[in-house]
């Protein structure tokens, strides 16, 4: 269906024959990019920007359908469908798109990880006081089912009091200690965005202004300051001297061009009209310009600014001459202008007659000497860029230093403050705890209760706590392109997520280990029961395995004569038949002996005494379990009662107690329209007042409730099963005949043995399935209270009008006046009864694995009296197959003993 509605114009039967790519190709959006685009429209959670700002169409389309709720756009794909409305225009580009689909559930991902390699999966919840009702409910599931919870908070967030007892709020942390799962073992705290630190913030906080790390990153950055501020003052004198330079350069070609000119018409008897050179002799003025130049070189280099740039200076090097002689050129007369009439008559005179003087060989005088200086100006221009290429080479040289000094800086600050934070979260942790305990200590026993004395030793106490930048760390892994380089950390290790990663990777450890040594010990004990059958059980006359077949099996015998029956057929056969040895059909089940057909019995007519009453060991070992199994539900049920019962009545007077004014106080938190929200969604809306009610009970059981559940429940049990297997054997070893009396007490120890591992492995499932079962009866309070309230939800919501908010506010305190004690009183029969159906549940489910035990004790003993084939063909094949199952047994005991090794040296 979900195929059908995304390609909805290609038929099933069509669908089955397309490949992959012929899907594919059918799809518009072929690349990412137009996908992320058009999938962006329903899944975004903000209003982001796609595709070109600069497309007014897009823009004003993307306004138009802004407002329209994802109903409307269902309405109008339907109408599109139908061929009305608007949508009856362009039928077929519509039947090439994909059909709406109810928002996803879940999304599964799976890759090739290798924090993940052990068998970790990692769930990313919202939090559990998330407003989206759907959202909430999925992290309350997830909750019951998880085995480790990881808390994720900005580090930010860390550095201040209390964080670890915040972030939890106190539903949450007594919900997670009746799960048995507030602790050190379960609990792991995560600080996020390490990469994100104001450094003088933290040196502040910390006082780390003396540590000498620290001090020694800001000398190198202070050094680095003051070197960039030499060569930036050197690089700004080089800039100065190369303008001046080149200003002066600019000029002398002008001059060396008019000379040329001047020198050109002389040749070709034309006459000239000087210019620039009309009152200045050329060489003249390339000598003060070269040395005018190269003064204001020198003198500039002795100031005190060198960073200061004289703007006249450079104006007047550049056009200060030139300008005088555009000017009196332009009023026709010979005359000089502005300062030069100051210096006389005379001078004037003499200069005019030098002008006229010009000849050729003066011209050529002039154009060497003009050339001489253009090349001295470029030598000193060349020394000048040079020298400012330098400076920019180690400004850029310095800019490296200095951004790695503060890469540093901001790691140290960073570390110290993750240091600092984790020291806090533990022993936020730590008081926490502490606050539950004792809080629940005062309420067992509050005349006797001492604040000042430790239930436990909290100092062993260590969460784990890691801070983690991963912003950084895929940039220094180069997982993505185009964010730059990494803000702050410059190793991996600083990151903290490889360490993360490493923890994520042991997480496993011990329950991979226990399945492991579990496997193990079943495999043992099957190979063990494998080669005691085969192994017959040596020269024994037929009239004492008779005699003891008759006394202990359960079902009745085969016509055949012993000799001729399969000597395998106590294990379900198979064996002889098939060419792969290793081909059985329950070799794939061996860690689950209980349901494993080598353990049962041949479906056979049940053995009757002559009262009509069932004869044999399977027979006789239901019995007993029966009666151990009935003990085992009234003991379950009173210790429900004996732990829980008192505790939930005070629950309930308390939570009645306390009932109006957590109401009234909800009602009056908040915003009048998030109230009508609450109360329209039956009291769950950003905060749950069901839970909040459900709090003084819950608070009163959490720490009785956890004590209940860690206990053994299932020790008497275990103790009484074993003891009634046991009993049983030790008749059948003092009912067989002198021969076989020492056989018979080998056989009873393999049968306890495999009836230790079959029913550890039932225990096992027992305990998972009422630990389940308690974290579903632990958390029926607030949907209890919820449905005991509807009705008064709904009164209370279908107020309208003028003072409506008030009417709402007051119906809901009278009906929390009138309910409330029955409402708690409810609650706690409902916790009470269904922790005894709970109890009641066990009880079948240890019917039909008892049952299968009793056979898997007879199926061990029954090795006394089969009968095996004598023939060569079958000598050979026990002899091959104890030989193969001999050598299990010794690479099981090989593991086994590496593994207790192992264990010792770790200790």
């Amino acid at each position: 269906m979900r195929v059908h509605a995304v390609y909805h114009a290609v038929s099933q039967e069509q669908i089955i024959k397309l490949t992959v790519d012929q899907i594919l190709s059918r799809d518009p959006t072929k690349d990412s990019k137009a996908f992320a685009q058009e999938i962006g429209k329903y899944i975004d959670s903000k209003d982001q920007k796609r595709g070109d700002k600069k497309e007014k169409n897009a823009k004003e389309k993307k306004d138009k359908d802004k407002g329209k709720s994802i109903i409307e756009k269902l309405r109008e794909q339907n109408n599109k469908r139908m061929g009305t409305g608007n949508g009856s225009q362009d039928k077929s580009h519509d039947l090439e798109e994909p059909a709406f689909w109810p928002l996803i559930r879940q999304v599964q991902v799976q890759c090739n990880a290798g924090a993940l390699s052990t068998g970790a999966i990692l769930v990313d919840l919202p939090g559990v006081a998330d407003a989206n009702a759907a959202r909430n409910n999925i992290a309350k599931d997830y909750m019951k089912k998880c085995d480790c919870i990881w808390i994720l908070a900005p580090i930010t967030r860390a550095v201040d009091d209390k964080t670890a007892r915040d972030l939890m709020g106190d539903a949450f942390k007594m919900q997670l200690m009746m799960d048995g799962n507030y602790d050190d073992h379960a609990i792991t705290f995560i600080a996020t965005k390490c990469d994100d630190v104001s450094c003088s913030e933290v040196i502040r906080a910390l006082n780390l202004d003396d540590d000498p790390a620290l001090v020694e990153i800001e000398d190198e950055i202070d050094a680095c300051n003051t070197e960039m501020d030499e060569h930036k003052g050197k690089k700004k004198e080089a800039e100065s001297t190369a303008k001046e330079i080149d200003q002066g350069l600019k000029q002398l070609r002008e001059f060396l061009a008019e000379y040329q000119d001047h020198l050109k018409a002389m040749e070709n008897g034309e006459t000239f009209v000087p210019k620039l050179t009309a009152k200045t002799k050329a060489g003249k003025n390339a000598e003060d310009s070269g040395s005018r130049g190269k003064k204001r070189k020198n003198s500039r280099g002795d100031e005190d600014d060198d960073f200061l740039v004289d703007d006249d200076d450079d104006l007047d090097f550049s056009g200060s001459e030139s300008d005088k002689n555009s000017g009196d050129e332009s009023d026709g007369d010979k005359s000089e202008s502005g300062s030069n009439k100051d210096s006389g008559d005379e001078e004037d005179d003499e200069e005019d007659q030098e002008a006229e003087e010009a000849t050729e060989e003066s011209l050529k005088e002039k154009i060497e000497e003009a050339k001489n200086g253009i090349k001295e100006f470029r030598v000193h221009l060349s020394e000048a860029r040079k020298l400012r290429k330098e400076a920019m080479d180690a400004l850029a040289g310095l800019k490296k230093r200095q951004n790695k000094a503060q890469r540093e800086k901001n790691a140290f600050c960073s570390l110290k403050r993750s240091e600092f934070s984790r020291d806090v979260l533990k022993e936020d942790f730590r008081i926490g705890l502490k606050d539950l305990d004792d809080a629940a200590a005062e309420q067992r026993d509050p005349d006797s209760f001492d604040p000042t004395l430790n239930i436990r030793n909290y100092e062993e106490i260590d969460l784990p706590v890691f801070t983690c930048s991963s912003r950084d760390y895929v940039r220094l892994k180069g997982q993505v392109k185009g964010d730059g380089d990494p803000a702050c950390f410059t190793k991996f290790e600083d990151t903290g997520i490889p360490e993360l990663q490493k923890w994520c990777h042991q997480l496993t450890v011990s329950s991979r280990e226990r399945a492991a040594r579990n496997f193990m010990t079943h495999l043992k004990t099957f190979a063990t029961s494998v080669k005691g059958y085969v192994q017959g059980i040596g020269d024994v006359t037929v009239a004492d395995r008779d005699a003891l077949r008759e006394k202990w099996e359960s079902i009745l015998p085969d016509d055949d004569d012993d000799d001729e029956a399969d000597p395998f057929g106590g294990f379900g056969g198979g064996w002889a038949s098939s060419d792969d040895p290793f081909d059985l059909p329950g070799l794939a089940e061996l860690a689950n002996p209980l349901g494993n057909a080598l353990y049962t019995m041949q479906n056979k007519a049940p053995k009757v005494d002559r009262f009509g009453e069932l004869v044999g060991i399977t027979p006789r070992l239901v019995k007993d379990f029966m009666k151990v199994i009935d003990d085992c539900v009234h003991e379950l049920q009173k210790s429900f009662r004996d732990g829980l019962e008192e505790k939930c009545r005070v629950g309930a007077i308390n939570a009645a107690a306390a009932a109006l004014e957590t109401s009234d106080n909800f009602a009056a938190s908040m915003h009048w329209g998030t109230y009508r929200a609450t109360l329209r969604r039956h009291g769950s809306w950003r905060q749950d007042l069901n839970v909040e009610l459900s709090n003084p009970f819950t608070r009163q059981i959490a720490s009785s409730w956890s004590k209940v559940f860690e206990a053994d429940l299932f020790s008497g049990f275990e103790k009484a099963t074993k003891e009634a297997i046991k009993k049983v054997l030790k008749e059948v070893e003092e009912s067989a005949a002198l021969g076989l009396k020492e056989r018979a007490k080998g056989q009873a120890e393999q049968a306890l043995e495999e009836a230790r591992v079959a029913l550890e492995k039932t225990l096992g499932l027992v305990r998972d399935t009422i630990n389940t079962e308690q974290k579903e009866v632990s958390r029926c309070l607030a949907p209890h209270i919820r449905n005991q309230l509807v009705d008064d939800y709904n009164a209370a919501m279908a107020e309208r009008g003028k003072g409506s908010v008030a009417r709402q506010k007051a119906l809901f305190h009278d009906a929390i006046s009138d309910t409330k004690s029955e409402m708690f009183d409810g609650a706690a029969d409902v916790i009470m009864g269904r922790l005894a159906k709970a109890a009641e549940a066990v009880g079948k489910a240890l019917e039909g694995s008892l049952s299968e035990l009793a056979e898997t004790v007879e199926v061990s003993v029954a090795v006394l009296w089969e009968g095996v084939k004598d023939d060569p063909a079958q000598v050979k094949v026990r002899t091959e197959v104890i030989s193969s199952v001999a050598e299990i047994i010794e690479q099981i005991r090989l593991w086994q003993e590496a593994a207790r090794q192992k264990q010792t040296t770790s200790a």
